[in-house]
């Protein structure tokens, strides 16, 4: 057991299973944070050793300073897994965390270890940009874009908790809106793609353009609903897990 790890203020692992074969890490979005995933958790326990990352700048580490850089975030948490791969690892990131998993899988295999899956979810392909702003809106605007993205699936905080959360946000905004993909290899890692159908933020179709970031297995999986779908999906998306995973 890599007990360096788990003294990490990085790492949560809601229910631990140290006799399962295969590890997945979830990554947030943003705003996000570890205990978003903790119904994944239990649905995959004990067949499953899943870890969520928390994100400085949130819940208990809301003294820490955020991290605004996506480059160096994924350098980071690429630290922070390594004690980690003593067994099979995957990666499942959820919008930003998509892009983070990407750039943590690249890492990963750079240093010879090549994850069993990467899922990405609800996040347009690498080198796609739609030049969004949202970071740079003021808080109002802010607090306003949330609620309409997080739909009926994500219960939003009340206003004034969410006010409190702006600045983790903000930061997790900036970082995925000022990311830019540096060419290179496509990944040996198999990457599954999960999205809703009425996303605003990526359709189907630019779901699908993962498959250029692979030399491995490519499937998309499409469920009806918006940029949270996997809350109202939590059953089809722990299926899709399992099924893959195994």
């Amino acid at each position: 057991m890599p007990t360096q790890a788990l003294i990490s203020p990085w790492i949560r692992r809601f229910h631990p299973a140290p006799a399962a074969g295969k590890r997945l890490v979830l990554l947030p979005h943003a705003g996000g944070s570890a205990s978003f995933f903790f119904p994944v958790s239990r649905a995959l326990a004990p067949t499953v050793d899943v870890l969520a990352v928390q994100y400085p700048g949130r819940q208990d580490r809301r003294g820490e300073a955020c991290v605004d850089d996506m480059d160096t975030l994924a350098d980071l948490v690429t630290a922070e897994l390594l004690p980690w791969t003593d067994r099979p690892l995957a990666l499942f990131g959820h919008s930003l965390g998509a892009v983070l998993g990407y750039e943590v899988a690249r890492r990963l295999e750079e240093r010879g270890t090549v994850p069993l899956k990467l899922y990405v979810s609800a996040r347009r392909a690498p080198a796609d940009q739609r030049g969004e702003a949202v970071h740079l809106l003021d808080d109002d605007a802010l607090v306003k874009t949330m609620a309409v993205l997080a739909g009926t699936e994500l219960e939003v905080p009340d206003e004034e908790l969410l006010r409190v959360m702006l600045p983790s946000l903000r930061s997790d905004y900036k970082a995925v809106e000022t990311y830019r993909h540096r060419p290179g290899p496509p990944l040996g890692t198999s990457v599954v793609a999960l999205t809703g159908d009425s996303d605003p933020k990526v359709t189907p179709e630019e779901a699908g353009e993962w498959s250029r970031y692979t030399t491995g297995a490519f499937d998309l999986r499409v469920f009806d609903g918006g940029h949270f779908y996997l809350v109202r999906h939590l059953d089809g998306v722990a299926d899709v897990l399992r099924e893959t995973l195994a």
